[in-house]
């Protein structure tokens, strides 16, 4: 039997559907995942008062249509607010409110986001840690970055460990042809300790993500948002993360 996370395909954000007013990482799109037995990815970032909140932009414009920076509103404030397009209400949650809700029903994987700074970073990757505590159900995380990962090994959580990785010939301008090519080959498992790998699909191909499931290193990939994108994924993937469709249709 095939072990979680790669037991059941993963809804990204949720069983989000904007046009029926459905919004991504709301409680909505949670409840249409569960409904249909799928597991969920989610994103989490942390607030200015250190509390990790399920929101996927740094900025909270295109969710909530308002101005500034997750970072700098309280997670009281942000959870507050309306996310834009929603037809039930939704506002964002609390990761701990998330948890909470999802009760162990289906797996989660729980992507930590590249905060501003690295003291951001690994602030919020123990406060996740500290939201889990007790929590039951089966859950893993992943993360671009590899000290989010890092820190998690560090503080002792055994749990399924994902690096995420894409073939970072876009939206890397910040980093260097070094830190590039280390990223686009997972050469930091000594620090980061991953144990699987997320990959953009795309860049399934690409000759280390090939060689690390080849020595038996498990692959998701994301984003695939097709039928024909699934079946291409999977020849190289062992499960996806998906949206816009029902791979089970």
């Amino acid at each position: 039997m095939t072990e979680f996370p790669f037991n059941r395909p993963i809804a990204h954000r949720g069983l989000h559907d904007k046009t029926n007013g459905i919004i991504e990482n709301s409680r909505s799109a949670f409840e249409a995942a569960i409904n249909r037995g799928f597991a969920i990815e989610c994103d989490v970032q942390l607030t200015q008062d250190g509390e990790a909140v399920v929101f996927h932009d740094k900025e909270l414009n295109r969710l909530t249509g308002r101005e500034g920076l997750v970072s700098e509103i309280t997670a009281e404030a942000l959870c507050a607010l309306p996310l834009t397009g929603s037809a039930n209400g939704d506002t964002p949650i609390r990761f701990a409110d998330f948890l909470t809700g999802i009760a162990g029903q289906v797996g989660l994987v729980v992507e930590i986001k590249q905060q501003e700074h690295p003291a951001q970073t690994r602030m919020l990757a123990e406060k996740v840690l500290s939201d889990i505590a007790g929590y039951g159900g089966p859950i893993a995380f992943k993360s671009f970055d590899p000290l989010a990962l890092s820190v998690l090994h560090q503080k002792r959580y055994r749990g399924p460990l994902g690096i995420i990785t894409y073939d970072y010939s876009s939206h890397a301008d910040h980093l260097n042809g070094t830190q590039k090519f280390v990223l686009r080959n997972t050469l930091h498992r000594a620090v980061s300790h991953f144990t699987f790998v997320s990959c953009e699909r795309t860049a399934l191909t690409t000759p280390m993500i090939r060689l690390r499931r080849a020595l038996g290193i498990k692959v998701m990939s994301w984003t695939v948002r097709s039928k024909a994108e699934a079946d291409a994924a999977l020849q190289h993937a062992d499960q996806i993360v998906f949206e816009g469709f029902d791979p089970e249709a």
